[in-house]
């Protein structure tokens, strides 16, 4: 006895005729009677009877029939969940971001994906860029700050994504804020709010200083960025912060740009399981990517 046999048997059952089952289920009427058979000899007790140009269930054929029913409607129900999946009707996409991409490009991103997929049930994680990394076991896409920097599971394929400025920002009565640009050996003479280990933007940070060889005087560590802007609007010393984080602030911070060469980095997609991703999550990269 097979799940094909049961399935055929429940057709046939619904149709009352082998030649009308055979058409619905795309077979020839000697593989339908042959199914037919086969499952017959597995029970060794007639499950139908000729009726006419039809078949009529025996009573063994009756108690079977309930059991064959539910296998040919759990069939139908995962065909129609691969088709709707196949047109993104339905399906689920787990995706996790970085700070910065979180707050400042993912929700623009999400109005567009669930304008076009509706019915694709979103669900969202985000840490600094360390923490996404390490978990990317749970999720179907990733976006963070920079490149990954570490070791990736098996199989994820990095796509390097948006460039991103990181600028300094000082109180309004700062004596930097009314510069558009200025040195590290500059920035580096006041006290620094820097943002917690594992941040994207901190790493890049310390990078530059350490390229210049220029010493850091960290006043303050903080996570978040939302942190590090009230930090330097009380007063306690220079952040660091995308550029984009801070183009619909008010007066009260003042962005200095890093120089002689801006400090730019490129933000990464990460796809874990790359060669098999599921339809949402690659139709969600097709849409950043786009």
């Amino acid at each position: 006895m097979t799940p094909e046999q049961l399935i055929t048997f429940a057709t046939v059952a619904e149709y009352g005729n082998i030649s009308h089952a055979a058409l619905a289920l795309h077979l020839s009427q000697p593989a339908v009677s042959g199914q037919l058979k086969l499952l017959q000899d597995a029970f060794g007790e007639p499950l139908y009877q000729r009726a006419g140009r039809g078949v009529r269930l025996t009573p063994a054929g009756e108690q079977l029939l309930a059991h064959a029913e539910r296998l040919r409607d759990t069939f139908r129900q995962a065909q129609a969940l691969r088709e709707a999946m196949r047109g993104l009707e339905r399906g689920t996409l787990r995706i996790g971001a970085s700070t910065t991409p979180a707050s400042y490009l993912l929700p623009y991103l999400l109005a567009d994906f669930q304008a076009r997929y509706p019915d694709v049930a979103v669900t969202t994680s985000n840490g600094n860029s360390a923490e996404i990394v390490a978990a990317l076991d749970s999720v179907d896409i990733a976006l963070i700050e920079g490149p990954p920097g570490q070791s990736l599971p098996l199989g994820t394929e990095v796509t390097p994504w948006r460039e991103d400025e990181i600028v300094a920002i000082v109180p309004s009565h700062h004596p930097l804020a009314g510069q558009d640009r200025q040195e590290l050996t500059v920035l580096a003479s006041y006290p620094l709010v820097l943002r917690e280990s594992g941040s994207g933007v901190r790493q890049l940070v310390e990078r530059a200083f350490a390229r210049e060889g220029v010493a850091m005087r960290v006043g303050l560590e903080i996570a978040g960025v939302e942190g590090v802007k009230e930090a330097v609007r009380a007063g306690m010393g220079i952040g660091f912060v995308s550029a984009m984080s801070i183009r619909h602030e008010d007066a009260a911070l003042h962005r200095v740009r890093i120089g002689p060469q801006s400090l730019v980095r490129r933000f990464s997609i990460l796809m874990p399981h790359a060669a098999t991703p599921s339809r949402a999550a690659a139709r969600f990269l097709e849409m950043c990517l786009g």
